[in-house]
């Protein structure tokens, strides 16, 4: 990547300018994206802090209950006012979601320090597309993409370890992520996240991080 392709989204005509902007990171459950986010080290807003309680109206519903994987589980609104506030100001504030009680517990300030560059992570990132690249802070997008079964696996030691649903619950929903991957990934292609596999996004990141 040479230092005229360090942004795959150029500012559009017209867009403010803000002293930083955002990579969207998404992919499915289990596709290596938290991993990533630590070995690179940079400020991160995990996007999924953005759900809704599990008693807000109108979630909505698979196999009698609430579809956690369908967008309008999650505050798209919110979520991307705390990105450009996060690159306009320096810092925002998001909160904190427990995912085994699906309720949200608190609040927390992410801090954007020196870094030109922050990362946005999470399996809604693709929505944040065109909002983000309208308001001119979207850098790139990509989806990490792996094996099949290997997001299966991992993805399930991941919730076992973490308690985050019932142990059948975990196994019913790896099997349902399982079979809807590909169409999965072809979705958030379509809303403009490049598939990538984890090396590669990691190396053209850090190149970007070199030029930015």
């Amino acid at each position: 990547m040479s230092s005229s392709d360090a942004s795959l989204f150029p500012l559009p005509e017209g867009a403010r300018h803000y002293p930083r902007r955002v990579v969207l990171l998404t992919g499915p459950s289990g596709s290596g994206k938290t991993s990533l986010v630590r070995r690179l080290g940079l400020p991160m807003v995990a996007l999924d802090d953005f759900y809704y309680d599990i008693d807000a109206p109108h979630l909505p519903q698979r196999f009698g209950s609430v579809d956690w994987d369908a967008p309008q589980s999650w505050n798209a609104d919110a979520a991307q006012s705390a990105l450009i506030t996060l690159c306009r100001d320096g810092e925002a504030q998001v909160p904190i979601y427990d995912i085994p009680t699906s309720r949200r517990t608190g609040n927390a300030t992410v801090v954007a320090e020196e870094s030109r560059i922050v990362l946005a992570e999470g399996i809604f990132a693709g929505e944040l597309v065109p909002g983000l690249r309208a308001e001119g802070v979207l850098a790139d997008a990509i989806c990490l993409v792996r094996p099949r079964l290997q997001t299966f696996w991992f993805r399930l030691l991941r919730d076992l370890a973490e308690a985050r649903k019932p142990p059948s619950t975990l196994v019913r929903r790896g099997l349902a992520h399982l079979r809807s991957e590909p169409a999965k990934i072809r979705a958030w292609s379509a809303q403009g996240c490049r598939p990538l596999s984890v090396g590669r996004a990691e190396a053209e990141l850090r190149a970007l991080l070199r030029y930015s």
